[in-house]
């Protein structure tokens, strides 16, 4: 599968991106088994993480079925080593033209992170894949309901940022289609089993829910 049939296939099971800022590389693979266990298979290693390319190499190769790729992706270069590292997911905590051109040429998924409407058009003029609304602390589930009613009906919407099993619900009834998680998922050091025990209280509280 390349990239976007991988996306398409998660946002029918478990939309979710793990998001593993501070992961090392001795715990991508036990922290990987751990999230794929559970049925999650996006996986974003932060570029500001210790060694990120040497544990998304190892992820891609140990989990080829599995989106696995790098988050705050800053510039073209960056797109580039993730590429080549072999991963296939690249979300930014902003929006960046160079940085969407260079994952589309690639054939990468792209999820910017925006804030505003006139963001949000940007990226997706610029060809990004969906959108990261981020921070959402600051994005509530009012406003995501506000920009799902201008954006094209298709537009792939993930909030970021303080995302819990508790306030999950609100953003998915307002449009969301999936989540990025970060720290109520793992945190650095985290053992895999508590990652597994997080990972399944993020699908239990979004139980029946239908995600297409």
């Amino acid at each position: 599968m390349n990239a976007h049939e991988k996306l398409g296939k998660a946002l029918m099971s478990v939309p979710l991106v793990a998001i593993l800022r501070g992961l090392r590389p001795a715990e991508a693979l036990p922290v990987g088994r751990a999230l794929l266990s559970t049925g999650w298979t996006m996986i974003e290693i932060p570029l500001n993480s210790p060694q990120p390319l040497d544990s998304i190499a190892a992820m891609a190769t140990a989990f080829p079925q599995s989106l696995i790729g790098a988050g705050t992706v800053l510039t073209g270069a960056d797109v580039r080593d993730v590429h080549a590292a072999g991963g296939q997911l690249i979300v930014s905590p902003h929006f960046n033209p160079e940085v969407v051109r260079e994952a589309v040429r690639l054939g990468l998924v792209c999820l910017p992170g925006v804030m505003t409407a006139s963001e949000a058009f940007a990226a997706l003029a610029a060809g990004a894949t969906g959108l990261k609304l981020f921070p959402a602390e600051m994005i509530t589930p009012g406003v995501v309901k506000a920009l799902r009613a201008v954006l094209p009906a298709n537009t792939l919407v993930f909030p970021v940022g303080g995302i819990t099993p508790q306030n999950m619900k609100p953003y998915l009834a307002a449009g969301a289609n999936g989540f990025g998680i970060g720290s109520a998922l793992y945190r650095p050091g985290s053992p895999a089993a508590d990652v597994t025990e997080n990972a399944m209280k993020f699908i239990a509280s979004c139980s029946g829910t239908i995600w297409t």
